[in-house]
C-alpha cells in the first residue's frame, strides 16, 4: 500500500511539473507573438512604409518559374498569419524568393491535415471525404480556399516539401493519396506531383513519448486515466466551446469541422465531449495516436518510397551512450521544456505484460531521443517495411543524387532548435536550412524527355 501511494504520489509530481513547463512555455510563445505584433504595429504607424509597388511586382515575376517550397508545421504548430508575425519556422521561409508556410491544423489527425493541405495549394473547399467524415463525426467540408497558393500544380509543375516532425509524415501521406488519386474531382493526380520531401526531426516510426504523455501502450489509440494528455484534452475542448473569435483567428487547433463550439452545441455538447461521446478524441481522429509507434506502424503500411521523387532527412538526438547507458548529452544545450523528456525517453521501457508494438523490437533501439522523437525514428521510414536509405555525414554527399532512396543525416540537437527561436540554434539554423533550400534549388530536379509533335510534355511515371 506505501509502494503504491509513493508511486502515485511521484507520477503526479511529475505531472505537475510537465503541465507547468508546457503551460509557461506556451505562455512565453503567445506572449511573444502578442508583443511582435504590438511592436510592428506601432512601427507601421510612425514609419510608413515607402517600397514601391513597381519593385514589388518586379520581384514576383522572378520568382514565377521556380517551384515553391512548402514548409510544413509539426505538432501544436502554426503557419503564416497565425500568432501575428511570429514564425514557426524562425524565418526560415525568407531564405527563398518562393517558399509557402500552410496553416494547418495543429492537433488535428495527419489524414484531415493532408486533405487541408491539398486544399491549400490547389484550391477549393476542403474535402475531407464522405466516409472518413461519418465515420469520425465531423462535417465533411472545412475551409474554403477560393484561390489556391498554387493552383497549376500538377506532374509538369512538382512542389518540393519541408516537413517538421509530424509534418515530414503529412507529406508522405500526401504523396501517397495523390499516387492514389484519392481527391474527388481531381482525377490526373499522381506521385510526381512530389519533386522532393525534407524531413526534419520527422516522425516516420512513431515515438515513445506518446506513451510518456499517457498514450495507452496496449493499443496506441486510448488515453491514460491521469496523464497530461487528459489536460490537454479538457483544454483543446474549452478552447474550443468558448470560441472567442479573436482567440481563435490567433491561434486554433484546427477543430473546426467537428463544431464543438458552444453556439451549435451549448452546455450538452460541452458535456458529450468532456465525457468521451463525441469529438475528436472520442472517434480518434487528432494526431496523438498516428504518433504512436502502432499507428505509425499501421500508417506505413500504406505509404511507398517513390522511384521518382527524392527524400532527405535531417534526424536529431541530445542523447550520448556512456558504459552502456544512455543519457542526456547536457544540460543547457537541451531547452528548459524538453530536458525532462529526454532523460525519462532514454530510460524507457516498454511494460513488460504488453505485447511490443512490433515483432522483433528492442527497448535499446529506442533510448536515443531529441526529447520529442526517438532518433531511430527520424532517419527514414522503417516500419512495418524498412524503406531503401543512406547514411551520410556531410550534406556534399548530397550533390549527386539519386531518387527513391532517403538520404538521412544525424544531428546533435534538440526537436525544437530549428523552430520558432533562430538565435538558440545559432550558426547551425543558417547551415540547415542553407543546404536544404540550395539542395532544393541546384541539385534537385527531374528531367522532362523531348517533346514528340502533338505531345505535351511528361514528367518521367514511375513504375506502377
Amino acid at each position: 500500500m506505501m509502494k503504491l501511494w509513493m508511486v502515485t504520489s511521484l507520477e503526479l509530481a511529475e505531472l505537475f511539473v510537465s503541465a507547468m513547463v508546457h503551460l509557461l512555455y506556451a505562455f512565453y510563445i503567445f506572449s511573444t507573438a502578442v508583443a511582435g505584433d504590438i511592436s510592428k504595429n506601432v512601427n507601421d504607424y510612425f514609419f510608413k512604409s515607402n517600397m514601391d509597388v513597381n519593385d514589388s511586382d518586379q520581384s514576383q515575376s522572378n520568382v514565377e518559374g521556380l517551384p515553391p517550397i512548402v514548409l510544413v508545421h509539426g505538432i501544436f504548430g502554426f503557419g503564416k498569419g497565425r500568432l501575428g508575425g511570429l514564425s514557426y519556422f524562425a524565418g526560415a521561409e525568407k531564405k527563398d524568393e518562393r517558399v509557402l508556410v500552410p496553416d494547418l491544423g495543429s492537433l488535428t489527425s495527419i489524414y484531415d491535415r493532408v486533405r487541408e493541405l491539398f486544399y491549400y495549394l490547389k484550391g477549393g473547399r476542403v474535402d475531407f471525404g464522405e466516409e472518413h467524415s461519418e465515420a469520425c463525426g465531423h462535417s465533411r467540408f472545412g475551409r474554403d480556399y477560393i484561390k489556391g497558393q498554387y493552383p497549376e500544380w500538377d506532374e509538369d509543375h512538382p512542389i518540393h516539401f519541408v516537413g517538421h516532425s509530424a509534418g515530414a509524415q503529412v507529406v508522405r501521406v500526401l504523396q501517397q493519396m495523390l499516387a492514389d488519386k484519392a481527391f474527388e474531382g481531381f482525377e490526373e493526380t499522381n506521385e510526381n506531383w512530389v519533386l522532393s520531401v525534407t524531413s526534419l526531426s520527422g516522425a516516420f516510426n512513431g515515438t515513445t513519448r506518446t506513451y510518456l504523455d499517457g498514450m495507452r501502450t496496449e493499443d496506441g489509440i486510448g488515453m491514460k486515466p491521469i496523464s497530461l494528455l487528459q489536460l490537454c484534452r479538457i483544454g483543446v475542448i474549452m478552447y474550443d466551446w468558448l470560441d472567442i473569435s479573436w482567440l481563435k483567428t490567433y491561434y486554433s487547433f484546427g477543430f473546426d469541422h467537428f463544431n464543438m463550439s458552444w453556439k451549435k452545441t451549448g452546455v450538452r455538447g460541452l458535456v458529450d465531449c468532456l465525457v468521451g461521446n463525441t469529438g475528436p478524441f472520442a472517434t480518434g481522429d487528432w494526431i496523438l495516436p498516428d504518433l504512436t509507434i502502432q499507428g505509425s506502424t499501421s500508417l506505413n503500411s500504406n505509404l511507398q518510397t517513390f522511384p521518382n521523387t527524392y527524400y532527405f532527412s535531417y534526424a536529431t538526438k541530445r542523447t550520448r551512450r556512456i558504459m552502456g547507458m544512455t543519457i542526456p548529452s547536457g544540460v543547457l544545450g537541451i531547452h528548459p521544456m524538453l530536458f525532462l523528456r529526454v532523460f525519462q525517453m532514454s530510460q524507457w521501457r516498454f511494460p513488460q505484460d504488453v505485447s511490443p508494438p512490433y515483432k522483433g523490437y528492442r527497448d535499446e533501439e529506442w533510448q536515443e531521443n531529441d526529447g520529442a522523437m526517438n532518433t531511430i525514428s527520424m532517419t527514414h521510414p522503417r516500419l512495418p517495411v524498412e524503406h531503401p536509405s543512406r547514411f551520410i555525414r556531410s550534406d556534399s554527399e548530397c550533390q549527386t543524387l539519386q531518387p527513391g532512396i532517403w538520404y538521412y543525416k544525424i544531428v546533435e540537437a534538440d526537436h525544437i532548435t530549428f523552430i520558432v527561436n533562430r538565435e538558440r540554434a545559432g550558426v547551425q539554423f543558417d547551415l540547415i536550412y542553407d543546404s536544404i533550400f540550395q539542395r532544393c534549388r541546384k541539385h534537385v530536379f527531374r528531367k522532362i524527355p523531348q517533346t514528340l509533335p502533338n505531345q505535351s510534355p511528361r514528367a518521367p511515371r514511375s513504375p506502377r
